[in-house]
């Protein structure tokens, strides 16, 4: 007759009830006839107290204290109110007073790495002498390092963002669509993709669902989305890159201006970021106790500047830059901070970037041949959305292709896709884990990426 209870709702309402608990051991500590367990289940733990007495023998109290961390067991007992605040527990107010304990897997008496020390910030364990634990060792042993609270609250809070961003786009219209990941042909017309054996010839792996995307757009689907996996083979080894990464991109039709569509992407990723405020405080509160970091600000409507305003505050700031000269990573990071103090925002859009900058499908801008109709978003200084208007008449396309030094022949497909009739069109695509990453102000993406692939990591 007890109930099967979450750690998390075990609060002063559950007071002298009989429950079941199911978690994992965290810390065990034997004093006199007592044993002091605190259980563990996702971000969440209480305080267990194993004491001689009615329910409990002294071989029960020895048997509870050499059971090894990690190892998941199954507790009877009763809910107790705590005299004092259980210090160092998310369940301050209550304990359970265990009256059986049964040992449903145990670990191995030897972990790869504390959970107390990988949750521990780094200014903290050098101040005090204390281990930390380093990327490597988090990576290499990633069940382990998943399950603390930092990292069951960054992987809640990105599940979150999947689903607000499907909220939200289903709400104003879209259509999710699934597009393939092996195709014929590099999708962006550059080298920088992965190559597959396929039966007797070779194939590549998706860097972008853009074709695809667009393909839907002429086939008339209007407002279209898709979350998948994106595959880049650029052998880059910096804290914002990865190999592989999850892709949220979009693709509209508009019926005037561009504008419509960026206006469109700016709002859905206010609605993620609102969304996130306001149903992920604890997961957002949790990680920045490890990370302290100022809460993500954004404007609403979002901040817009052209590129050349931009390329003004960074001149001003003593950057030489010319005008059709892209942004390097220093100078993005420089703009978001200047961005910061002028406007109060981590979030904004730099719009009409140089044409010559952008891929060949890009529109060049009608009142002017060297910009385009083209904008990246950033968050925190760090571009996570780049996107335009792309080209859907297929004569300018092969012309812009041609420009470009590309070879026809294997963009053929593409340019074929609009011969038939293409409205005027724009989207773009997001890194889930660069926005997971800038939004809760953590330093490498691949903190953010579960199982993460660079070029030097392939496992686990």
């Amino acid at each position: 007759d007890r109930v099967l209870v979450r750690i998390k709702d075990l609060t002063v309402e559950k007071a002298d009830q009989e429950v079941w608990v199911r978690g994992r051991i965290h810390t065990s500590r034997a004093k006199g006839k007592q044993c002091f367990l605190v259980l563990r289940q996702q971000q969440f733990n209480i305080q267990a107290l194993v004491a001689v007495g009615q329910h409990a023998s002294k071989q029960m109290v020895k048997f509870a204290a050499n059971i090894t961390k990690e190892s998941i067991v199954d507790v009877e007992g009763v809910v107790r109110k705590a005299y004092q605040k259980v210090g160092g527990c998310t369940q301050q107010d209550v304990e359970l007073h265990v009256q059986r304990i049964y040992v449903i897997s145990s670990a191995e008496p030897r972990l790869p790495l504390q959970l107390d020390d990988a949750v521990r910030p780094e200014v903290e364990g050098e101040e005090d002498g204390r281990a930390t634990v380093n990327q490597d060792t988090r990576l290499d042993n990633r069940i382990i390092d998943l399950r603390t609270a930092t990292s069951q609250a960054i992987f809640c809070l990105q599940s979150g963002i999947c689903q607000l961003f499907r909220e939200t786009l289903i709400r104003k219209g879209f259509v999710e669509i699934q597009t393939p990941k092996i195709i014929s042909a590099a999708s962006e017309g550059g080298a920088n993709v992965f190559t597959v054996s396929y039966f007797k010839t070779s194939a590549y792996l998706a860097q972008s669902p853009q074709l695809y995307k667009q393909m839907c757009i002429c086939a008339d689907f209007d407002k279209v989305f898709c979350v998948g996996p994106v595959f880049r083979a650029e052998d880059s080894n910096t804290h914002r890159h990865l190999t592989e990464f999850v892709g949220l991109d979009i693709e509209m039709a508009f019926n005037y201006h561009y504008h419509e569509v960026v206006d469109e992407i700016a709002d859905t990723l206010v609605q993620i970021f609102k969304g996130l405020q306001e149903r992920f405080q604890t997961e957002i509160q949790t990680v920045g106790k490890q990370f302290p970091c100022e809460p993500f600000k954004f404007l609403e409507p979002t901040l817009r500047l052209e590129y050349r305003e931009g390329v003004a505050m960074l001149r001003e700031a003593g950057v030489e830059m010319g005008d059709e000269e892209d942004l390097s990573t220093p100078n993005e990071k420089l703009l978001g901070r200047l961005v910061k103090e002028k406007y109060d925002t981590d979030f904004y859009i730099l719009d009409k970037y140089p044409l010559a900058v952008r891929p060949f499908y890009t529109m060049p801008d009608p009142a002017n041949p060297k910009t385009s109709n083209s904008y990246d978003m950033f968050m925190r200084g760090e571009e996570i959305l780049s996107g335009a208007q792309r080209i859907h008449d297929p004569q300018l396309l092969t012309e812009r292709a041609k420009h470009h030094g590309i070879d026809l022949e294997k963009i053929k497909a593409y340019i074929d896709s609009f011969r038939f009739g293409a409205p005027p069109h724009a989207g773009g695509g997001i890194g889930l884990e660069r926005v997971t990453m800038l939004f809760l102000g953590l330093h490498n993406v691949r903190q953010t990426s579960m199982f993460p692939r660079d070029p030097k990591r392939l496992t686990p």
